[in-house]
């Protein structure tokens, strides 16, 4: 058992599966009403993709650039020496595909004059007419762009990393950080952030020089890395262009649940059932978690969902992201290799360094992209696995699985690999050991259930993907196609 050569590591945690189906179903139960959060809904847990970093993490509320220290995080004369993150980009406006069907909900709402709104009977109230005088303030030219929230998201995690491991961020490694951006404006405005909340870290009070003026200089592009799947034949073929791909989330979309829904979204607003369609729906609730995470408000789009509402829609976006990026196809994970590989090429690298007595040439790797980044790799790796797939006829068998996606990515969600090197091991193979962080939390490891594992453990564990996980074989497109459906 890895251990501090100063304290000895707690008594082995309960398995993974157990864990992390308990942090979720208490993230579930979690709503920020409960934590003073102004304008908080009832429906946050339920956002998938489009959730708040300060739904996960509920804590960062009162003071968000304050590091909350893990007690499961290693200390004594164990020594931080590395860490490489994976940093989903901050919060973003809609896309521009998003804005142009809300806008055709927005008219189909301002055409009810022909049917008559009235108030309903439950709210006393015409939900319809209120959003139809509405005005709309998003616009296409948004398209996904990172807000003000977002880099705010960046500038304080920076701030609470930089205070939790100051060794690693300190003022003297600046000049050595090494950041990778995907080229969507998103994300390379999100590692900018991220470098202007280090600067204010260092130098409080004075007035930010460009980043091209920083010591470390820029963001530097590479899709390749980030953006995978755009890079992978086999991925774009058998997934992303194929029709049937999807096929779970389309039937989901016209099932009784989904049925149930525009039924009741097409009573409250008083339009006809047949001008909506699941498409719509989804994107009224989006708006209503747009609308929070961007402005702060509680959004009138709302109204129109409950919880049970909000519930089957979390499970149709967490449909689409298990069959597009999760373990719906072995190559939606598979395709993330050259990532993994880059990884723990960087680990390498530093494990060498330190056994020669050098510097570490880059103590800190900062990688930001998407959570289409993230899912891969954190499938490839093995978390968040349920025992049965996600489809479209087991919504209520699924109430508390695991793939919950906006428990795992939401905006600016990182998974960090922390590389330690302990100066009192009593072998060898206990001098260098590793924990990974996922949302500034410890994530205990699939091989051990342990919070920390020595660094050779981790890597003969995953011997066999790093082995046989080449991004080149792995993405090459056969001539025959095999069904790999899970």
């Amino acid at each position: 058992m890895p251990r501090d050569p100063g304290r000895f590591l707690r008594a082995p945690l309960a398995p993974v599966a157990a864990l992390a189906a308990a942090l979720l179903s208490s993230l579930a139960r979690c709503s920020l009403l409960e934590s003073g959060d102004p304008v908080a809904s009832a429906l946050s847990p339920y956002f998938g993709t489009k959730t708040r970093y300060e739904d996960v993490n509920p804590g960062l509320l009162p003071n968000p650039e304050a590091p909350w220290r893990d007690p499961e995080l290693l200390e004594g004369t164990c020594t931080p020496v590395q860490l490489v993150a994976v940093i989903r980009h901050g919060t973003r406006y809609p896309t521009a595909k998003q804005i142009r069907k809300l806008r055709q909900l927005h008219e189909l709402l301002q055409a009810r004059g022909r049917w008559g709104g009235r108030a309903s009977a439950t709210s006393g109230r015409d939900v319809g007419a209120v959003l139809a005088d509405r005005p709309l303030w998003y616009a296409d030219w948004m398209d996904g762009q990172l807000v003000e929230k977002g880099r705010q998201d960046m500038r304080q995690l920076a701030l609470r990393l930089a205070s939790l491991f100051p060794t690693l961020f300190c003022r003297e490694n600046f000049g050595r950080l090494r950041l990778v951006t995907s080229s969507k404006h998103r994300c390379v405005d999100s590692g900018v952030a991220f470098l202007q909340g280090l600067w204010q870290h260092y130098n409080p009070g004075l007035p930010l020089p460009d980043v091209a003026d920083m010591e470390c200089g820029p963001p530097r592009i590479n899709d390749k890395l980030m953006r995978f799947f755009d890079n992978c034949k086999k991925f774009l073929t058998e997934v992303e262009r194929n029709a049937t791909a999807l096929y779970h989330v389309e039937a989901f979309k016209t099932g009784p649940e989904m049925q149930d829904i525009l039924n009741k979204v097409a009573a409250t607003l008083q339009v006809p059932i047949n001008d909506l369609n699941a498409d719509l729906i989804q994107v009224a609730f989006f708006t209503c978690s747009f609308d929070l995470a961007i402005k702060g408000i509680k959004s009138p789009w709302c109204d129109v969902f409950d919880i049970d509402d909000a519930k089957v829609l979390e499970y149709l976006n967490d449909l689409k992201q298990y069959w597009k990026r999760g373990y719906g196809y072995t190559i939606n994970s598979r395709s993330s290799c050259i990532l993994f590989e880059d990884i723990f090429q960087h680990l390498d690298k530093a494990v060498e360094q330190k056994q020669r007595s050098q510097p570490i040439s880059s103590p800190v790797i900062l990688q930001f992209g998407h959570a289409e980044t993230l899912l891969p790799l954190l499938s490839l790796m093995g978390y968040f696995k349920d025992r049965e797939p996600l489809t479209a006829y087991n919504y209520k068998e699924q109430m508390h699985r695991k793939f919950r996606s906006g428990h795992i990515v939401p905006y600016a969600s990182n998974l960090i690999f922390l590389l330690y090197h302990c100066e009192n091991a009593k072998t060898p193979k206990e001098e260098f050991q590793v924990q990974m962080l996922l949302n500034e939390k410890v994530l205990p490891f699939a091989h051990s259930q342990e919070t920390v594992s020595l660094y050779e453990d981790l890597k003969n564990h995953y011997k066999g993907v790093l082995q046989s996980c080449h991004a080149i074989d792995e993405c090459k497109l056969l001539k025959v196609n095999s069904s790999d459906e899970l």
